[in-house]
């Protein structure tokens, strides 16, 4: 992993992140779906299941990257508005140009809306990548009205038999396979090596907890490859 990318607030260094993702924007979609062959798209279809179930009018995307979560949103609830939002306008402009309706430029830790303003906010892949963890859901959590809900989706680590077959895939084939598609493998090794890093599981819901969410639910995916993480405001 590249070093400078990492905080001592345990999170990231927000420079070279948007750095990174302004390089990888271009083939940022087809490069997560050849990794994780597809199933990426189950996740975030279940994601966008559970959102649709509590029929909310107004939602926010944080760290939309190139609006993968977003769109399916979009798609789901088809009566409420969804804005997606990304410190980094190169991927913003790949989510526009597939269908997102509505983006806006701004940094998840300091989002420019009032209290209360949204019924569910998400994030997928978009948390680990902030500069302090804690803080990013806390700023997610004001935006949304009391009993509203923000949703996690994000890659965690598995246990049992999946765990070194995982990591190995993690830190030695993702990027060289990525580096391949997008000739950035310096990214997808700070990728990689961020998952590690990452609260997962409990711990999660601990992080959660911290930053005034209630009732923390967690669902593994996949085997524990990845979560969905859900609390109320």
């Amino acid at each position: 992993m590249n070093e400078e990318a990492e905080r001592d607030g345990g999170g990231q260094d927000p420079d070279y992140v948007k750095g990174a993702f302004a390089r990888i924007a271009d083939n940022y979609v087809l490069t997560n779906h050849v990794l994780s062959a597809g199933i990426d798209i189950l996740w975030r279809k279940k994601a966008g299941r559970l959102v649709a179930g509590w029929d909310p009018l107004k939602i926010l995307d944080v760290a939309s990257g190139t609006g993968d979560l977003a769109l399916e949103l979009q798609r789901r609830c088809k009566d409420a508005e969804v804005l997606a939002t990304d410190f980094c306008e190169e991927m913003l402009a790949h989510a526009r140009r597939r269908g997102l309706r509505e983006t806006m430029v701004a940094d998840a830790l300091h989002l420019p809306f009032d209290d209360s303003s949204f019924d569910v906010a998400t994030v997928a892949f978009g948390l680990r990548n902030m500069e302090n963890w804690e803080e990013g859901l806390r700023e997610m959590a004001r935006v949304v009205r009391r009993d509203g809900h923000v949703l996690v989706l994000d890659f965690s680590r598995p246990k049992g038999l999946l765990r070194n077959p995982y990591a190995f895939y993690l830190n030695k084939v993702v990027p060289k396979v990525a580096g391949v598609i997008t000739g950035e493998r310096d990214a997808y090794e700070y990728l990689a090596g961020s998952i590690g890093r990452f609260p997962s599981g409990r711990e999660m819901l601990e992080l959660f907890e911290r930053a005034g969410l209630r009732e923390p639910a967690w669902t593994p995916l996949s085997g524990g490859i990845a979560s969905i993480y859900v609390g109320k405001c």
